[in-house]
C-alpha cells in the first residue's frame, strides 16, 4: 500500500511538472511489474518452503509404515523371509532419514535467507524437526531390540552347530564302540578246530610226545576259523574220530552219517567251549 501511494505522488508529481501521460503510465506499468515479480518471487519462495515442509511430512509417513512392518516381522524373528523383510524396510528407513534430515537443513537455509520473518513457518519446521528426531530415537531403540534378537539367534546357531558336531562325535563315538564290541564279541565267539590223522597232527606240532597244544610252537593257520553261534556241526568225513581236547561228555555226540562217518553235534555251545576254544580231533 505504502509503495502504491509512492507511485500516485510519483505520477502527480510528474502531471504537475508537465511529463505527458504516455510516459506517466509506462513508468506506472515498470512499477507495477516489479512489484508483482517481488510478489511472483515470494509466492514462489513460499511454495518452494512449503514443498520441501510437505515432502518431510511425507517422508515421516513413510517411516512409521516402515517401522511398522518391522514390529510386525519382528513378532517371528527367527523366520528368514521375515529378517529379510526386517533388514530390507531398515535400509529404506535410514536412507529416508538422512532425506529428512537434509530436507529440514535446507528448509532452515531458506527460511534464514529469505526475507521473511515468519514465526508460523519457523514453529512449522521445528516441529518437523521434533518429529524427525522423536522417530529417530524409537528407530534406534528398534535397532537394538533387533541387534540383539540377532545376537540371540547367531548365539542358537552357534550352539546348535556345537550340539551337532556333539551329536556327530558320540555317534562317531557309538560307531567306533559298536565296532569294539561287536569284534569283541566275535572274538568272545570264536573257536577253532582242526581234525587229522596222528602223523598229520604231529607234522604241524599240534601233538606233541602224546600231548595236545602243550606248545605254543604249532601252525596255527592249519585250523579252521568258527564262530560258535553259528557252527554246531562239523563233519569229519572218517569212520573212526577221537577227540583230543578237552569238552564235556555231555555236550556234544558223533553221530554217523548213511556211508557210517561221523559228525560232530554240538548239543550245548557255550558248556562245549567252556574249557578250550580249540577242538583237536584225530582220524583214521
Amino acid at each position: 500500500m505504502k509503495k502504491f501511494l509512492i507511485v500516485v505522488a510519483s505520477a502527480a508529481m510528474m502531471a504537475s511538472c508537465g511529463i505527458s501521460r504516455e510516459e506517466t503510465d509506462r513508468e506506472l506499468k515498470q512499477q507495477r511489474d516489479s512489484l508483482q515479480a517481488i510478489i511472483d518471487n515470494k509466492d514462489n519462495e513460499l511454495n518452494d518452503i512449503i514443498g520441501t515442509m510437505t515432502e518431510v511430512q511425507e517422508g515421516i509417513r513413510r517411516i512409521s509404515e516402515a517401522e511398522g512392518r518391522i514390529i510386525v516381522a519382528d513378532g517371528d524373528h527367527e523366520s528368514a523371509s521375515n529378517r529379510e523383510v526386517i533388514r530390507d524396510n531398515m535400509e529404506f528407513i535410514q536412507k529416508a532419514m538422512e532425506t529428512n534430515r537434509e530436507m529440514i537443513a535446507h528448509l532452515k537455509e531458506k527460511l534464514n535467507a529469505s526475507q521473511f520473518n515468519v514465526t508460523q513457518l519457523k514453529r512449522m519446521i521445528e516441529s518437523l524437526q521434533q518429529q524427525v528426531a522423536s522417530q529417530e530415537a524409537r528407530i534406534q531403540e528398534l535397532q537394538a531390540q533387533i541387534a540383539e534378537k540377532d545376537a540371540q539367534i547367531e548365539d542358537q546357531g552357534t550352539q546348535i552347530s556345537n550340539l551337532s558336531e556333539n551329536v556327530n562325535s558320540l555317534t562317531e563315538e557309538n560307531k567306533k564302540q559298536a565296532g569294539l564290541l561287536a569284534d569283541q564279541d566275535k572274538e568272545i565267539n570264536t573257536a577253532w578246530f582242526v581234525y587229522g590223522t596222528k602223523s598229520e597232527l604231529k607234522d604241524q606240532g599240534i601233538l606233541k610226545s602224546g600231548d595236545v597244544l602243550k606248545q605254543g610252537d604249532f601252525n596255527r593257520d592249519y585250523f579252521t576259523k568258527i564262530d560258535i553261534r553259528q557252527t554246531k556241526q562239523i563233519r569229519t568225513y572218517s569212520k573212526n574220530v577221537r577227540l583230543l581236547t578237552t569238552h564235556p561228555s555231555d555236550s556234544y555226540k558223533l553221530e554217523k552219517d548213511a556211508k557210517g562217518l561221523y559228525e560232530l553235534q554240538i548239543t550245548n555251545v557255550q558248556k562245549f567251549w567252556s574249557i578250550s576254544r580249540y577242538l583237536v580231533m584225530q582220524v583214521k
